[in-house]
C-alpha cells in the first residue's frame, strides 16, 4: 500500500514537472484569463469616453465584461457569426439601464421615461443601429455582491438568452447575428436585485453634423461617410410622437419592441442619394414638417445604383440609430 502510494506520488511529480517545463503556448487556454493588452485598451477608451460619465465602469467591472465578452463570441462563433468588440458608450448605456430597471423593480425594453433602445442610445450620443436583449433576476435574500458571483450570474443570464428555442428564440438570434460588430454590455447587482442587458451595435458609417434637434421646416443635412466600399442604399425615415412616462407595472407587461413606428415620413432611394455623393462622402439633405421624433435607417450596399430599380431591404440590417427631435 505503501510502495504504491510513492509510486502514485512518483508519477505526480513526474506530471508537474512536464507541465511546468512545457511551453505555455501548448498549455490549454484558461477562457477566464483577460489579457494584459485587451485590458489596456479598453481602460484607455474608457478614459477617453465623456458621455454617461456617472455609468463609468471601474477596472474591476471592465475585466468582468471582458470575460463575459468572450463568453458571448464563444457562443457566436458557434453559429459561424464573426467576433464582436465591446462597445464604451452602449455599456454605459445599458448599466444606467439596469440600474433604474432594478432600482424600480422591472425587466423590460422601455425606461420610466417611456424611450426604447434605439432612443436610450441615441439621447446618450451614438447613432449606429442596436438591437437590445434584457435579463432580470431576483431574490428574497441578498445576493452575493463578489466579482466571482457578478460574473457568473451575467453567464447565466447569456445562457438563458442562448438556450431559446424557434419560434421563441428572438433574443438568441439578436446574439448570433452577422451583422452586429459590437456590444455593450451591462450589470447591476445591490440587495436582492440583479439585472444585465446586452446592446448589439452595428457600425459600419461615420456621421457628422447629426442635427439632434431642429425647428419644424427648418433646413438641415447630415454628412455620411461609408468606407469606400459601400453605397447608400435606402434610406426610411420614421416618426413618432415623443415618449410617454410609464410605470414599472406597465413595463413588465410589455414584451418584445419595434425598431420602428408604424408612421413612415420619408424615404429616399438609392438614386436619390447619388448626386449627393462626393466620393466617400454623402451630404443629405433633410427637413421635417411636423413635430415628433425622427429615426432614420439608413442602408447600405456594395453596389451603386444610380437609376431606378427595385429595392428590397429584405436580410438586410439597418446601420444607423439616429434619432432627431423635431420641434416648432
Amino acid at each position: 500500500m505503501f510502495r504504491k502510494t510513492l509510486k502514485q506520488l512518483k508519477y505526480l511529480l513526474i506530471l508537474v514537472i512536464v507541465l511546468v517545463c512545457f511551453p505555455r503556448s501548448i498549455l490549454p487556454h484558461q477562457t477566464s484569463v483577460v489579457e494584459e493588452d485587451d485590458l489596456e485598451n479598453y481602460v484607455k477608451l474608457n478614459e477617453n469616453e465623456l458621455r454617461l460619465i456617472e455609468y463609468k465602469d471601474s477596472e474591476e467591472a471592465l475585466k468582468l465584461k471582458l470575460i463575459q465578452l468572450e463568453i458571448i463570441n464563444n457562443s457566436r462563433k458557434k453559429f459561424k457569426a464573426d467576433p464582436v468588440k465591446l462597445d464604451i458608450l452602449a455599456s454605459r448605456v445599458a448599466n444606467k439601464m439596469c440600474r433604474e430597471a432594478a432600482e424600480n423593480n422591472f425587466v423590460g425594453h422601455w425606461n420610466t421615461a417611456g424611450e426604447k433602445p434605439y432612443h436610450r442610445y441615441a439621447f446618450a450620443g451614438g447613432y449606429d443601429h442596436v438591437s437590445e436583449n434584457a435579463f432580470g433576476e431576483w431574490s428574497s435574500d441578498n445576493y452575493d455582491t463578489t466579482a466571482s458571483n457578478i460574473s457568473s450570474m451575467m453567464k447565466a443570464g447569456h445562457g438563458t438568452f442562448m438556450a431559446e428555442k424557434a419560434p421563441n428564440d428572438g433574443h438568441k438570434k439578436t446574439i448570433i447575428d452577422k451583422s452586429h460588430n459590437f456590444v455593450g454590455i451591462g450589470f447591476y447587482l445591490s440587495g436582492k436585485q440583479f439585472r444585465y442587458y446586452e446592446e448589439f451595435i452595428d457600425r459600419y458609417l461615420e456621421f457628422e453634423n447629426i442635427p439632434v434637434e431642429v425647428k419644424v421646416d427648418e433646413p438641415c443635412s447630415l454628412t455620411v461617410k461609408t468606407n469606400g466600399e459601400n453605397y447608400l442604399y435606402f434610406l426610411i425615415i420614421y416618426r413618432e410622437k415623443y415618449p410617454q412616462a410609464m410605470m414599472p407595472a406597465q413595463i413588465r407587461k410589455k414584451g418584445s419592441y419595434e425598431d420602428y413606428t408604424n408612421e413612415v415620413y420619408n424615404k429616399m432611394f438609392a438614386w436619390d442619394m447619388v448626386s449627393y455623393r462626393n466620393g466617400s462622402t454623402y451630404k443629405i439633405p433633410l427637413s421635417f414638417s411636423k413635430e415628433g421624433i425622427y429615426y432614420l435607417h439608413f442602408y447600405s450596399d456594395k453596389k451603386e445604383i444610380p437609376k431606378p430599380a427595385t429595392l428590397n431591404t429584405k436580410g438586410k440590417t439597418p446601420v444607423s440609430g439616429i434619432v432627431i427631435k423635431v420641434n416648432k
